[in-house]
């Protein structure tokens, strides 16, 4: 296992941190900026289903830890890997730092993991940048990966 390698997407999005906190656990704010459905709000010790219609994809995520307003420890995928996301309250707004580490994949693999996380990662924190401040959904996920 890849478990010194992690890949890292961060964001500052300007609202309170209680906003951006609510925004990633509950899928009603959710829904607007990353997946298309869930099972359920993000609760500690359970487990969750993410589908995202478009692509007809679905990822069982287990929540570990959080800690309100300050950090969501989850594991999801296929290989499962450990997400973070971590919030931090700044004088501008809430910096959002979205972590994944834990690959199983090595050489060209890894590598190419590590792309789509950072890539995939860094699309949902600006969409939920673009929701939260502006009230806009740009469907940046259903977009990336359009249907020809």
């Amino acid at each position: 296992m890849s478990s010194d390698i992690y890949v890292e997407a961060q964001m500052l999005i300007r609202k309170p941190v209680k906003d951006v906190f609510e925004a990633f656990i509950n899928p009603e704010v959710t829904t607007n900026f990353w997946f298309t459905k869930s099972t359920g709000k993000l609760q500690e010790g359970k487990t969750v289903i993410w589908e995202w219609k478009m692509y007809g994809a679905k990822s069982e995520v287990k929540v570990h830890q959080i800690a309100p307003n300050r950090l969501i420890k989850t594991e999801w995928g296929d290989p499962a890997v450990q997400v973070d996301y971590e919030f931090k309250e700044m004088e501008k707004g809430t910096l959002v730092v979205i972590k994944s580490y834990g690959f199983s994949q090595t050489g060209e693999d890894l590598l190419k993991i590590i792309n789509d996380n950072t890539g995939g990662f860094t699309t949902v924190l600006d969409g939920c940048k673009a929701y939260l401040e502006h009230g806009i959904n740009l469907k940046l996920i259903e977009d990336k990966f359009p249907q020809k």
